[in-house]
């Protein structure tokens, strides 16, 4: 295949996006064709390109011989780009019902659609040049979802997400000008800074462009803008924590890390330390704030802001094993995690209740819905034989095959996030389905019902999938490897 056809997964959903703000569907029908056209056509198109991969790189510009923007589809971008290409056209149908009220929605679909291409070209980056041309766009095109309702609270929210968001892309570019600065070559597996082993100004640089990254994953204590962001429609909260913006993050955290700088140049700095043990308190810090909120969604995003530094801390373990057990929590993560959002926006969607405590009885009304939560938190909080457990299992295997106190440290703070997300997570399900009186049910049928098929097919197609995860996650990590490591 030319390699040019790599250009159209990330090309035609923009374009598309961008047209369908100047069309206006006389019915709603239309554009919801329009829509799942654009998003399923580029879906299983990048689908074939996952099987059919050119084998060489596409320029898509040529500032000299050697510093260029150009598109490649390695191992590591299959697996962000097949993810990527999986879950989008399911939050599509899911916003369908949660998002037929609202206005605002030839912005929302438009950009929308723009993020998907947005994130794509993240994954067929060829160079770090050309991943953080795509990183930034990427932050121009969900502030418009972030601020959707156009209220305080939203505009707020999207102020603090771009301040955060352009602040970590200043750290980050500082790590881009100091790599050309050396070197203008393609992401290669091991990196192509090896000669600066023991460089101490690599190793800074290093550490300012993974913090920078990190913006987008949620490090604390540059996380502040993911809590605040679960003001925006579900669906968006959904593809922010569970898909495009964060995961964008802890991609490009791997590709500098992996791709660019080399572990050889890293491993047993002050900056190595440094920063696994900023993943390893970000565990804490998320698990024990997820704990103390009321609000569901924001006990979502907090969880999210843990469950982050879990593949954080696998990069940081600098080794094979842990970049397998980092792709293997990015992936099962997404696919846990946006099941638990789409499950608190179908409560909000159809009984209005915001507060955990709100919730005491609802699964009798609501069991669907429950019953894909319950799966997502047992997930989560790893308990076999459910995906989750997979991928924190073999991030402790990473971690003891690491010389490194912080690493054997990091299996103990891995334990303790368990406890406290079945805490903050299973405990809801349990009161869900089995209140502690019946004086505590605040539903009536009246105003409780389960949500329609265009949000209970999605979340349980994909609990079925996490649990299907869970059982075939050897296998999956064994193709990890043979996709990413050859």
């Amino acid at each position: 295949m030319h390699p040019g056809f790599l250009l159209i997964p990330i090309l035609f959903p923009i374009l598309a996006g961008l047209l369908s703000y100047l069309i206006r569907f006389p019915r709603e029908w239309m554009r919801r064709m329009y829509f799942i056209t654009v998003i399923f056509l580029n879906a299983c198109f990048m689908w074939v390109l996952l099987f059919f991969t050119p084998a060489d790189s596409f320029v898509l510009l040529e500032f000299t011989d050697t510093l260029q923007l150009s598109l490649r589809l390695d191992g590591l971008g299959k697996i962000f780009a097949g993810l990527v290409s999986a879950l989008w056209p399911v939050t599509l149908i899911y916003a369908f019902d949660y998002m037929k009220k609202e206005k605002n929605m030839r912005r929302f679909w438009a950009f929308f659609t723009v993020a998907f291409g947005v994130t794509i070209g993240i994954a067929l980056s060829a160079n770090l040049l050309t991943m953080y041309l795509f990183y930034e766009m990427l932050t121009l095109a969900t502030v418009p979802l972030v601020i959707h309702e156009m209220n305080k609270d939203s505009l707020a929210a999207g102020k603090k997400y771009m301040i955060y968001s352009f602040g970590g892309a200043a750290f980050a570019f500082l790590g881009l000008a100091y790599v050309l600065t050396w070197s203008h070559a393609d992401f290669t597996l091991g990196g192509f800074l090896t000669d600066k082993i023991g460089d101490g100004q690599a190793v800074l640089f290093w550490f300012f462009a993974f913090v920078g990254f990190s913006v987008k994953a949620a490090l604390f204590p540059v996380h502040g803008w993911l809590p605040t962001a679960s003001v925006a429609p579900t669906p968006v909260t959904a593809l922010l924590h569970a898909v495009a913006v964060v995961k964008a993050g802890a991609f490009a955290v791997i590709r500098l890390t992996y791709y660019t700088f080399g572990t050889d140049v890293i491993r047993g700095s002050w900056a190595h330390r440094a920063a696994m043990a900023l993943t390893l308190l970000t565990i804490l810090y998320g698990s024990m704030m997820a704990l103390r909120q009321r609000h569901f969604k924001r006990r979502l995003a907090y969880s999210t802001v843990s469950n982050l530094s879990y593949v954080l801390f696998g990069i940081t373990l600098l080794s094979d094993t842990g970049l397998i057990a980092s792709l293997l929590h990015l992936v099962f993560h997404s696919m846990i995690k946006i099941v638990a959002f789409f499950a608190a926006g179908a409560v909000l969607h159809y009984t209005g209740k915001q507060k955990t405590a709100s919730l005491e009885g609802i699964g009798r009304y609501m069991p669907l819905t429950f019953t894909a939560f319950t799966v997502s938190a047992l997930a989560l909080t790893g308990i076999p034989p459910f995906s989750g457990f997979i991928s924190k299992w073999y991030l402790c295997l990473a971690a003891l095959d690491i010389p490194e106190p912080l690493a054997l440290a990091g299996i103990c703070v891995l334990l303790i996030s368990a406890v406290l997300t079945a805490i903050y997570l299973i405990t809801v399900s349990i009161r869900a389905f089995f209140p502690r009186s019946y004086k505590a049910l605040i539903c009536t049928p009246e105003n409780c019902r389960e949500a329609s098929p265009l949000m209970t097919v999605p979340m349980l197609l994909l609990s079925a999938l996490t649990i299907a995860a869970g059982l075939f996650g050897p296998q999956i990590a064994d193709l990890f490897t043979k996709v990413v490591l050859g």
